[in-house]
């Protein structure tokens, strides 16, 4: 039982650290910090980071500098961060390659744990992906999509950025709990991938959102919903896969700010309530908006939660249908 020394002690131990845990989170940043993003400058991860180190440096008194380390599917620049000094000066933006597909796809020659190896700060921004036909494909839904390909077996193409890509991933996931089979036709990026489904060279493919939401409106394509949990501001017209007929569906690029696990919680607090108040202010998000970007923050703990979940989706995804990447 503690006599009355003991707990004055107990006290002021606690008093002091409270002080402490104060200062250092007003105290940091002291210098610049570094932003890590596993991308080339100009895709939606780069615009993201830019667009942090905009608004959040200010409120930081520091620069965020946004160094880009592509290659790897995104693994180099994230195990860069993974093995950097975990005092708050180096920031991660993790995508879905980087930080959840890549090291399922990649176990062997993945050098750091996704989950083990990061601290989540905040998610900052999410996009979707739209499920577009051809015109010529008699299809207006989802469940048009799903009654045709469960009668024709095999007859229905789609097409993709490549084996293990997200348009490669999501259609995968949609098969299996569609219970449907169709034919993968995979391309060297994008740009081919959607030349051939506006030709009608492939029946169907999840595009690009600012991209195929374009083309949709132009008439060229046919949306047949959107791969997010919930109807998309930027087209609440279009419903989504899981009102379509497959509940639970949901395929979304998650742009995850985190760090080197082990960096002090009272700077990831810091970090959280600065990316909280600044990006979903609506300049911040008219900005992204027209670049199919929606702004989405959240709780460290949220985002912990929710990596946890992904990397067990695609994890298993992956492994149930044998996707082998070539590197």
């Amino acid at each position: 039982m503690l006599n009355k020394y003991s707990l004055k002690l107990a006290v002021l131990l606690i008093f002091s650290f409270g002080t402490a845990s104060f200062a250092l989170s007003q105290s940091y940043p002291t210098k610049p910090i570094r932003l890590i993003v596993p991308n080339p400058p100009g895709g939606g991860t780069d615009t993201v980071a830019r667009l942090i180190a905009q608004k959040i440096s200010p409120a930081l008194g520091q620069q965020i500098i946004v160094d880009n380390r592509s290659g790897g599917g995104g693994r180099i620049g994230a195990e860069l961060a993974a093995r950097s000094p975990n005092d708050g000066y180096t920031l991660f933006l993790g995508s879905a390659s980087s930080l959840i597909t890549g090291p399922a796809l990649y176990p062997e020659q993945t050098n750091y744990d996704p989950i083990k190896d990061f601290s989540p700060i905040s998610i900052a921004a999410t996009t979707a992906y739209i499920l577009a036909a051809h015109p010529s494909v008699p299809v207006k839904s989802v469940k048009d999509l799903i009654k045709i390909a469960r009668g024709k077996k095999g007859s229905l193409t789609y097409g993709s950025t490549g084996p293990g890509s997200s348009a490669h991933l999501g259609m995968k996931l949609f098969e299996s709990m569609a219970k449907v089979s169709l034919i993968h036709v995979p391309f060297k990026g994008s740009s081919p991938a959607m030349v051939s489904l506006t030709s009608g060279e492939i029946d169907i493919m999840f595009g690009n959102y600012q991209a195929t939401l374009g083309l949709v409106r132009a008439g060229r394509l046919r949306a047949l919903a959107q791969s997010s949990p919930n109807r998309s501001t930027l087209a609440p017209d279009i419903p989504t896969v899981s009102e379509g007929g497959v509940p639970g569906f949901e395929l979304t690029q998650i742009y995850s700010v985190v760090s080197p696990t082990g960096v002090p919680p009272e700077i990831i607090r810091r970090l959280n309530q600065e990316i909280v108040k600044a990006l979903p202010a609506e300049d911040v998000k008219k900005i992204m908006a027209a670049k199919g970007i929606e702004i989405k923050v959240s709780t460290p703990d949220e985002l912990g939660k929710l990596l946890a979940s992904q990397l067990a989706i695609w994890t298993k995804v992956i492994r149930e249908a044998g996707i082998r990447k070539a590197n």
